[in-house]
């Protein structure tokens, strides 16, 4: 086994390979005269037929997707495989795609796998007849879907590297991928490559544990490991010397929870930043890595020695004659030298793994680590101990064994055989059903199909999901999954009466039912489920369990049905929130008209400005009145009810008309103030508002004012505008009884007078008293009359909120 480093000159080793026809040339151009064309001829025609090669394996690889593709429509549309053809070019020709582009999308709806999540969103339409060719660009379903076909059909890992390299890692700008095994000792082998010289693959082909590289970060921390350049990090890789400064993206490989190899990816320049879909094509790609690892043979996988298997080769050769599954084991030592687990040594040809394995995913690992579930209740591993131990056989019939298929505890029921032979152990098995056929089976059902079982004891309160139905929760295996009866927490609210319905169908009037809900999951992701479930009834009809099935219904057809309900849901939800708009902005405009003739009032001019909301559903309760009362006396009010919508409209109109009885009392404005607050609190329905009151005396010109938790007028008196001490008073409704402060103004000629609502100043980004400043300041600016000073406040206003808006200006003649 050789260590992770280079030999020889730094400079020879960097030197990038070259290809046959450069060598040939320069061969070409030392040698004589005569012979140069030759030469030329013959690297001419070994570039040419490396070009029809590389043109060969890309039109196998895109035959295998359009073959695939019309083998679905064989099946779908029930025709035969010309008819298939046939359909396959004219719906190619109506879409304006390619064939192979085609022949992906129809893969991508039929496996309904990680890739589809993956080039959903980036499939990109092109009409080109040669998709590999310099002037197409492969889409990402195409790149993706060809490289899986490639290694699908490959026979070994070193094939898959390149296939993983070619189809889907050089577009995205990668020059080389290094695939890597670990053994049972953490070690890493070299078992597939692409884009590295022999050499540099031979001198990397073994790591031994400790040894600290990108792929023992990855393998170390089981996450993915990104390095914009190895020259700042300093770790040794396969090929560092050669890019210094290139970087690297290192992922684990894993099925089932266990890791089977890590897919190193080079880059030769400085790695830049990825975008999430870039590391999801690549997540894929690691995936497809592990599937691989568990069922093509590893080149170069550092085995076990002809010495280490001599005393077991006459084992080996009986286990190979049994028509029954069998597997040979050894002893495996602790670190103390204590009997800690059995090594698997062999696997014969009969065998078949429980949780669908391939023999070569088993072959090699500790019996504990593929069997966990061997110290369960049938104590299988004490047993093969005991037999070590004594020498004395085993025999057992129908025995329950357990075995994790996709996390789920299966049992099956074998006739057992446990002997010793020398320092080796054969264990031998006859299943006595097909529980493991159709376990593996159900697995891809349910992993396609994106279904999860689940069946819930309404006895004991024990509740059993599958690893599928974790996963469509989006929860960890170690969680407790969750119950019928807490479904809707976990639902969007708007389905809690379908769910209920669904549960009284099952629980209370216990028959079989379906519904579909919008599931919530942790991670803030929104699924559409269809859940299934029948009752369990005993024979005297009581109710003991519920089981059934979830299914992700959120892709293609089904998408669209539900996307499609929700919109008639929220169109109607929207015409009746219109509608309601409608009418308050009716109610506020017959009672506020937007436009008003200026008031017939002696010694004083009177102006008003309303400005309703831009949007209708921001209909509010801003109000204003001047009218002249009997003891000549001019009212002058402005307020502002809390909130929107028909509820604030009609608290307008029930304030506004309330203020006007009140004000014929002959009451100052804090008397009238104070009962407007017993209006808005006992009256109204609790609403709250803010206002300000004023009577002004034409004779005395004398204005006393009142306020409400409103904000100050305005008084501008010889181009400087200032705003009015506050008198104290609480916004109305907020308390049965209030007390409001009155002030008095001896105001005079050519004074004006600004009341207003929020509307005209408040801004999300300012303070309130920020925006007073800016209001004083352009209504000091001279106006020729109270009309257009009016109109340029209202023009001018910096206000965001997009509320109403309300603005009485007086002018003493």
């Amino acid at each position: 086994m050789s260590t992770p480093e280079h030999h020889g000159d730094p400079d020879v080793d960097s030197a990038a390979p070259q290809s046959p026809a450069r060598l040939l040339a320069g061969v070409g151009e030392q040698s004589l005269p005569g012979q140069t064309s030759t030469v030329g001829r013959l690297a001419a025609t070994v570039e040419r037929l490396r070009g029809e090669v590389r043109a060969a394996h890309a039109a196998a690889d895109g035959r295998a997707l359009v073959e695939l593709a019309k083998g679905i429509l064989i099946e779908r549309l029930r025709c035969g495989p010309a008819q298939a053809a046939r359909q396959l070019e004219e719906l190619a020709d109506q879409a304006g795609l390619s064939q192979l582009e085609l022949a992906a999308d129809i893969i991508n709806q039929a496996a309904r796998d990680h890739v589809v999540g993956i080039t959903g969103d980036f499939v990109r339409r092109t009409s080109g007849d040669d998709p590999y060719g310099e002037a197409a660009d492969p889409s990402v379903a195409v790149r993706l879907r060809t490289a899986e076909s490639a290694a699908l059909a490959a026979g070994d890992t070193q094939t898959v590297a390149a296939s993983l390299l070619e189809h889907a890692l050089a577009p995205l700008g990668a020059t080389a991928v290094a695939v890597w095994t670990v053994g049972s000792d953490s070690s890493l082998t070299l078992c597939g490559h692409a884009g590295f010289s022999a050499d540099e693959a031979g001198r990397w082909r073994y790591v031994p544990p400790g040894v600290a590289t990108v792929a023992r970060q990855a393998l170390g921390e089981r996450r993915t490991v990104r390095i914009p350049s190895l020259a700042e990090v300093g770790l040794p890789s396969i090929g560092h010397k050669q890019t210094p400064n290139g970087g690297r993206v290192a992922l684990p490989a894993g099925t089932g929870g266990r890791i089977h190899g890590v897919l190193e990816i080079c880059w030769p320049q400085r790695l830049p930043p990825q975008s999430p879909a870039i590391a999801r094509q690549i997540e894929a790609l690691a995936e497809l890595c592990a599937h691989t690892l568990e069922s093509l043979p590893v080149t170069g996988v550092h085995l076990p020695s002809a010495r280490e298997l001599a005393d077991v080769s006459e084992l080996v050769d009986l286990s190979d004659g049994l028509y029954d599954p069998a597997l040979v084991l050894t002893p495996h030592l602790g670190a103390e030298g204590h009997l800690s687990d059995f090594r698997i040594r062999h696997v014969n040809s009969s065998f078949v793994d429980p949780a669908g394995r391939s023999r070569s995913a088993v072959n090699g690992a500790l019996l504990l680590e593929a069997y966990p579930m061997a110290v369960g209740e049938s104590e299988l591993f004490e047993k093969i101990e005991r037999v070590y131990a004594t020498g004395e056989p085993f025999r057992a019939q129908r025995m329950t064994l357990t075995a994790l298929v996709d996390q789920v505890p299966l049992a099956s029921v074998a006739d057992l055989s446990i002997s010793r032979h020398g320092g080796s152990v054969l264990l031998i098995w006859r299943i006595e059903d097909e529980t493991a056929r159709l376990a593996s089976l159900l697995q891809h059902a349910q992993r396609l199909g994106r279904i999860g079982g689940f069946e819930e004891n309404l006895v004991t309160g024990e509740i059993t999901w599958n690893g599928q139905l974790f996963a469509l929760y989006g929860r960890p295996v170690t969680e407790e999954p969750v119950s019928l009866q807490d479904l809707t927490d976990h639902a969007h609210p708007d389905d809690t009466v379908t769910i209920g319905r669904f549960l009284q169908a099952v629980l209370h009037h216990r028959r079989p039912a379906s519904t579909a809900f919008r599931l919530m999951r942790p991670d803030g992701v929104t699924r559409h489920i269809r859940v299934i479930a029948e009752p369990v009834l005993d024979a005297d009809d009581r109710l003991l369990a519920v089981r059934g099935a979830y299914q992700d219904i959120s892709s293609q057809h089904w998408t669209e049905v539900a996307l499609a309900a929700t919109r008639d849901q929220l169109a109607h939800t929207e015409q009746e929130s219109a509608e309601r708009n409608r009418l308050a902005l009716q109610l506020q405009h017959a009672i506020m008209p937007p436009a008003r003739a200026p008031l017939d009032a002696p010694g004083l001019q009177i102006a008003v400005r309303y400005r309703p909301a831009e949007t209708e559903s921001l209909v509010g309760g801003d109000w204003y009145d001047a009218v002249v009362l009997p003891s000549k006396r001019i009212l002058l009010c402005v307020g502002d009810i809390a909130g929107h919508g028909i509820d604030a409209a009609t608290g307008m109109v029930v304030l506004r008309n309330a203020m006007r009885g009140l004000a014929v009392t002959g009451a100052g404005p804090g008397q009238l103030l104070s009962w407007l607050n017993i209006v808005a609190h006992h009256l109204t329905g609790q609403v709250t508002a803010t206002a300000v009151c004023g009577l002004f005396d034409p004779e005395t010109r004398v204005l006393r004012w009142a306020r409400a938790g409103h904000l100050p007028p305005v008084l501008v008196r010889e181009h400087e505008a200032t705003t009015l001490p506050l008198p104290s008073g609480l916004l109305l409704g907020a308390l049965a009884e209030a007390e409001y402060e009155e002030v008095e103004i001896q105001l005079e000629p050519h004074d004006t007078l600004l009341m207003y609502t929020d509307g005209l100043i408040e801004r999300k980004d300012t303070a309130v008293h920020d925006s007073l400043a800016q209001l004083l300041a352009r209504a000091q600016a001279p106006a020729p009359t109270l009309e257009r000073r009016l109109d340029r406040l209202l023009t001018h206003s910096s206000s965001d909120t997009d509320d109403d808006t309300c603005l009485i200006g007086i002018e003493v003649s």
